[in-house]
């Protein structure tokens, strides 16, 4: 067995896709298991190539025997906390894509071997420097070809969902992300929805239940109706199956951005804090567009890098790069 820990969200998934498939690839005949959340299962079903999910909601320590020599803590990670742990003798082979350690390498100590980023603390001096610079895709692309397994950083997509109860063609607005600091005004999104529908966009907004109030905002101040709120409505299959038929995806630095990237849908990504160089889109596929608070395609004037520069983004220089999206698909 070849255990995978990559215990995150939406688009940690999406950004490991080529390091899950370079395992597959070069372990055909092992069981390839993902230690993640459970509520990420319609996503790993869309991977394709991984053959069973370790539920990680309440993940502790591993429940094989461990050399003291390991230090594993009782709470290994404070993004990992406690346990249903899983029964049967240690894998063969463990894969930290997960982080550098050492909370997450302890949490896979007593496998029959550790690919992971160079921890001496945690005991584990194999393995590459991090860059903490480095792209998502690239980092774990790298780890793997650091042990010999060759992985395609553009090998991004996703099965297509199979169509369902929900709309195609239509314009997903996704106003909310569980980062404060990555969300662009609500009142901004707002102006963008009704810019867009006014254009014949049909618009829905997305987003989490938590989120629903967010996006009911967002709907009512642009006019939309209600039945355009889809925020709480949707599990992740559904959403994906969203995403892949949309017209158009604008979004903050978040999951469904990742989505768009996944099935090739225009999009418009709005990037605050964190540089898209770590989290955006390839930089060879123009129907995607970035928008960085903190760079000098913004341009939002006076404290761009701030929380006033990353408000200031104007709607308009939103709506240009969607005209820019939409034209790469035309020509």
């Amino acid at each position: 067995m070849i255990l995978v820990l990559r215990a995150l969200g939406v688009g940690d998934l999406a950004t490991a896709v080529p390091a899950l498939r370079a395992l597959r690839a070069g372990h055909p005949g092992e069981e390839l298991v993902l230690a993640a959340p459970a509520w990420l299962g319609p996503l790993v079903e869309l991977v394709g190539g991984v053959d069973r999910l370790l539920p990680t909601d309440d993940l502790g320590p591993p429940p094989w025997p461990v050399p003291p020599s390991a230090g594993v803590p009782r709470r290994a990670d404070r993004s990992l906390s406690g346990v249903p742990p899983w029964s049967g003798p240690p894998p063969e082979v463990a894969v930290n894509l997960h982080g550098r350690g050492p909370g997450s390498h302890r949490m896979l100590a007593g496998a029959g071997r550790l690919m992971a980023f160079r921890c001496p603390p945690a005991g584990h001096r194999d393995g590459p420097d991090w860059d903490d610079d480095e792209h998502e895709v690239d980092r774990w692309c790298r780890l793997l070809d650091w042990y010999g397994i060759p992985a395609d950083r553009t090998d991004l997509g996703l099965r297509r969902p199979p169509p369902g109860r929900l709309p195609a063609g239509v314009t997903v607005v996704h106003p909310g992300s569980k980062v404060e600091a990555k969300r662009w005004p609500a009142d901004r999104f707002a102006a963008l929805a009704r810019r867009l529908a006014d254009r014949g966009h049909r618009v829905v907004v997305t987003g989490s239940a938590g989120e629903r109030d967010l996006a009911d905002r967002v709907a009512a101040e642009a006019g939309l109706p209600r039945s355009a709120v889809l925020a709480g409505r949707t599990d992740l299959g559904e959403l994906a199956a969203l995403v892949a038929a949309a017209r158009l995806v604008v979004s903050g630095d978040t999951g469904v951005g990742h989505l768009a990237t996944a099935y090739r849908v225009p999009s418009v990504l709005l990037f605050g804090p964190v540089p898209p160089a770590r989290w955006g889109p390839p930089a060879d596929r123009p129907w995607h567009r970035v928008l960085w608070a903190a760079g000098e395609d913004c341009a939002a004037g006076p404290g761009v890098g701030t929380a006033a520069g990353w408000a200031a983004l104007p709607v308009d220089r939103v709506l240009a790069a969607v005209d820019e999206a939409e034209e790469t698909v035309r020509v």
